[in-house]
């Protein structure tokens, strides 16, 4: 019985890694971490063939694939904005919208396998994620276990109990799949993995203020923005900055916090004024995708529960030192 609770204290070690697993796998951090411990109950009710399995690894990767294959057997494909229409030409203040669901949505980088995340950060950037959801579940959990976690064909065929003649054929399809998916987001995986301070310091400071004029000069010409739930995205530093005056009202007085998402992306948490003018409220979570040293893309996520998933606080006070609040959570 010793050795049984000794297998469960190392499956619950495992979590990080399985939480970055089934976010591959399902697209969206909540659906991933009720997926992983939906894991957990399985194997805590099958604890007792722990000491049978010649395989304890493959083993607890079989029961998390069923579990993600259980959830993705009645569930829409998500995605981002770009993926599913060509930029707004006409530009107004967002309006129509898609359930939470259809949405790729952003991961901690705190909660996810600090190690894979070092290896595998391009595995687990949001143009990444919507392209492995272009794949058929099987296929996809064969790519990530192969190409990503960089399993053996045989250790991946025991997990998905088939043969490893099958594992090769399904990842030759997975991978001729990923290689002709021509998504929006796909011209964003090329992105800096390090990433200039000081850029990040005058984004904060530009939007904060609300200079558009500030925010245009930190972007490529050809930068896009995109706002899930909402379906419109806008390409390009001429309609970003109609869209900035289009929406003013929803972000000026603005405060940021950072945080770090999808592969240590920079990322941040927009608080806005509350009616009552004595608080911040959740608005948002911003993702960066930085090349060449300006922003390429900025995604805004509005969906004032990521806020908890997030670690971040409910609310801000004004009175809060927003300077030594950056400082602190950067280091």
């Amino acid at each position: 019985m010793s050795q049984i609770y000794e297998e469960l204290k190392n499956v619950e070690e495992m979590r990080p890694e399985l939480l970055g697993y089934c976010y591959r796998m399902l697209g969206a951090f909540a659906e991933a971490e009720d997926a992983v411990q939906d894991t957990m109950i399985r194997v805590w009710q099958s604890k007792e063939q722990l000491q049978n399995r010649s395989s304890f690894r493959s083993w607890i990767y079989r029961i998390a694939t069923n579990v993600c294959l259980d959830k993705l057997r009645h569930a829409k494909r998500r995605v981002l904005p770009m993926d599913l229409s060509d930029p707004a030409t006409i530009i107004a203040a967002p309006q129509e919208n898609r359930s939470h669901a259809e949405w790729i949505w952003p991961i901690p980088d705190s909660l996810s396998d600090p190690a894979k995340i070092a290896m595998n950060r391009e595995s687990i950037r949001l143009s990444f994620i919507a392209i492995l959801q272009t794949l058929p579940p099987r296929q996809r959990a064969v790519l990530i276990l192969n190409d990503v976690f960089r399993w053996s064909a045989k250790q991946t065929a025991e997990t998905m109990n088939m043969t490893v003649g099958a594992v090769n054929s399904a990842l030759q399809r997975a991978r001729s799949t990923m290689k002709q998916v021509q998504h929006m987001s796909e011209m964003l995986r090329e992105v800096d993995d390090d990433v200039d301070q000081q850029l990040l310091d005058c984004y904060v400071k530009a939007f904060e203020h609300f200079d558009i004029d500030r925010l245009l000069s930190l972007l490529h010409e050809g930068a896009s923005l995109s706002m899930p739930p909402f379906t419109m995205w806008v390409h390009g530093k001429i309609d970003i900055n109609s869209f900035y005056h289009a929406t003013r009202n929803h972000c000026a007085g603005s405060r940021l916090l950072p945080i770090r998402a999808n592969g240590n992306c920079p990322a941040y948490a927009q608080y806005v004024p509350a009616g009552d003018g004595g608080k911040f409220v959740p608005r948002g979570i911003h993702v960066l995708e930085i090349q060449d040293g300006k922003i390429a893309h900025i995604y805004h996520f509005i969906d004032g529960d990521l806020f908890a998933q997030f670690g971040v606080p409910p609310f801000l006070d004004r009175t809060d030192d927003f300077t030594s609040s950056h400082s602190s959570l950067l280091l």
